[in-house]
């Protein structure tokens, strides 16, 4: 009796006793910490959702009413903004699909060729090359464009897309051609092997082979180059100075006139049409962009 007595004390207060406690405990935990992901979520996204909400105000109130819920919706920053520069806003985001589309085939081609090279060709300078490309990553913007500007000067492509799309089909993201060597580094070298005992070349193997299980690193590529390209406003600013030739970034800037009255309804109204493009690549290809970046070989 005495040991089916200690038996019943033991699961009535060594098991269940502790569990009690540390549920309560477990559950606070959890939705302190979700508080706490929610109010950073928050704060992350209350300038997009302050912009949202102005989107619907009148100008006027913008600033002069700092609530996320307007007190008067107007709706009529859409239209207004549409049609409020020298063409529809359709044509600038037109111009900008152009370069962007250009510069993802760009980058897509010749990065991934440049990555096969490093990765899989043996050359003389092999590792100086790598390590120069790789250097060229810290090189801001800001000290090249000043020679590029000449040298696009002398070859008669300033006010053109040309400086804007022909560098990336010569390869010049660094990052991408680093970020595609890391993925095909992990490709077994075996399928290679197998390709050239078939026949192939380096050109089948680059085509046939490697690119079709690049497809994680390649989405990624193509992402990352559509979100930059499409939001990069100091070098279009620079390449570009006719009205006509305009990018959605550029565009935009000129609803703000430093001197007499900017539009903000119709500013902030646009800038959400202009996310729409990113926003829907983006959650077309996030699977692709979660792979890319977190494996570096096949399964």
């Amino acid at each position: 009796m005495a040991t089916d007595i200690d038996n019943i004390s033991d699961v009535t207060t060594g098991t269940r006793g502790p569990t009690k406690i540390r549920r309560p405990a477990e559950r606070r935990r959890r939705l302190l910490k979700h508080a706490l992901l929610i109010l950073f979520g928050f704060i992350m996204l209350y300038p997009l959702l302050w912009m949202l909400s102005s989107s619907f105000k009148p100008s006027d109130v913008i600033f002069r009413e700092p609530s996320l819920i307007p007190s008067v919706f107007d709706f009529s920053n859409y239209s207004r903004g549409w049609t409020a520069l020298a063409r529809p806003f359709h044509h600038y985001m037109f111009n900008s699909a152009v370069i962007v589309v250009a510069s993802v085939i760009g980058n897509l081609l010749t990065c991934s060729m440049a990555a096969y090279a490093f990765a899989r060709l043996e050359f003389r300078g092999k590792k100086w090359f790598f390590a120069a490309m790789l250097a060229t990553i810290m090189l801001p913007i800001h000290v090249v464009i000043v020679p590029q500007y000449i040298l696009f000067s002398e070859l008669d492509w300033i006010n053109t897309y040309y400086p804007l799309i022909v560098p990336k089909f010569l390869a010049t993201d660094a990052f991408f051609i680093f970020l595609m060597v890391q993925f095909i580094r992990g490709l077994p070298r075996e399928l290679d092997d197998a390709a050239r005992i078939d026949g192939c070349g380096h050109v089948r193997i680059y085509w046939r082979v490697i690119m079709p299980l690049c497809t994680p690193a390649l989405a990624t590529t193509a992402i990352f180059t559509f979100i930059w390209v499409w939001n990069d406003f100091y070098s279009q600013l620079i390449f570009l100075t006719d009205p006509d030739l305009y990018t959605v970034p550029v565009a935009l800037r000129t609803f703000v006139d430093s001197q007499g009255e900017s539009a903000w309804g119709p500013l902030f109204a646009m800038s959400l049409v202009a996310l729409g493009p990113i926003f829907g690549f983006f959650l077309a290809g996030q699977r692709y962009l979660v792979r890319g970046i977190a494996t570096t070989g096949i399964k």
